[in-house]
């Protein structure tokens, strides 16, 4: 399945907008076939993030500070709802675009919503953290319940699990349990492999820096420069750098200015003074290929 961007008509843009309706069920989904994240299979092994990065509490982005606010109006009735009956999830999730809105979070500096998320983001990692609290002490059913929602939805949807997840790893102090660690990064890996911008710039909140291992970090945070997307959207940046994304973003910089391409602003933040004695020209490697 190719994500889509949800087709739903322009809705009010407050997030306490609409009428206090109960959102109509929907069945859960089993990952359809040939579907994205079904057909991706389980991430392969890989080394733990650092306990460093593991030290530091996940920050607190935008979508999670808005996800965690009062909520009145459709997405408080909807939240109560989720609480008494998990599955009600199913039908809050497709319609929160239409009930809330889709306006970005930070309008200034962000007006796609791509690199802070939008009003929709907040209101479906909100709906996740009632999730949380609707499947107490029962882990493996909220990772599986989250995957659910994110092989059955569209992009904004699945957007909606990852921001989700950031909220949960933030609420947790990113010591969330191994079934719902081993799903979201399923899914997160699913997420990366997009191409869709706001996707991509999704699976680097705060649930990325307390669990994705530095190799897929890395990759991550390189293919925002590919994309274009500003490296704000990234959580922990500045504690989980190292010296090997340093390489890549020198590398991949060289190699730009050889083939007299401009060269992204945000790889100076990702680059430090080359070692002494190291070679002036690009080293092409498959870290620094463009997709």
């Amino acid at each position: 399945m190719t994500p889509t961007t949800s087709s739903d008509p322009a809705a009010p843009t407050a997030a306490t907008g609409g009428p206090a309706a109960p959102a109509p069920p929907r069945a859960p989904a089993a990952p359809a076939a040939g579907g994205a994240a079904g057909a991706a299979g389980p991430v392969p092994a890989a080394p733990a993030p650092t306990a460093a990065a593991r030290a530091a509490a996940p920050p607190l982005t935008a979508v999670v500070a808005a996800a965690r606010a009062p909520h009145a109006g459709w997405l408080a009735d909807a939240l109560a709802e989720v609480r008494r009956d998990p599955r009600a999830a199913d039908g809050a999730f497709p319609l929160a675009g239409r009930r809330v809105g889709r306006a970005p979070l930070r309008p200034g500096t962000d007006p796609a919503g791509v690199v802070h998320g939008t009003v929709d983001d907040a209101a479906r990692a909100a709906l996740v953290l009632a999730l949380g609290a609707a499947h107490p002490g029962d882990a493996d059913r909220l990772a599986a319940h989250l995957a659910d929602l994110y092989r059955a939805g569209d992009t904004a949807e699945r957007r909606g699990v990852l921001r989700g997840l950031d909220a949960l790893a933030v609420a947790a102090g990113g010591d969330l349990p191994a079934p719902v660690v081993a799903v979201g990064r399923d899914l997160a890996a699913d997420a990366l492999r997009a191409n869709d911008t706001s996707l991509v710039a999704a699976a680097v909140g705060p649930f990325a820096a307390a669990h994705l291992d530095q190799h897929t970090w890395r990759h991550a945070v390189v293919k925002l420069v590919f994309q274009g997307t500003g490296l704000d959207a990234v959580a922990a940046l500045d504690d989980r750098a190292d010296a090997e994304l340093a390489r890549m973003a020198r590398d991949l910089a060289a190699e730009r200015r050889a083939a007299g391409r401009a060269v992204p602003d945000d790889l100076s933040r990702l680059t430090t003074p080359a070692p002494a004695g190291a070679a002036a020209g690009p080293t092409r490697t498959a870290d620094t290929e463009e997709p």
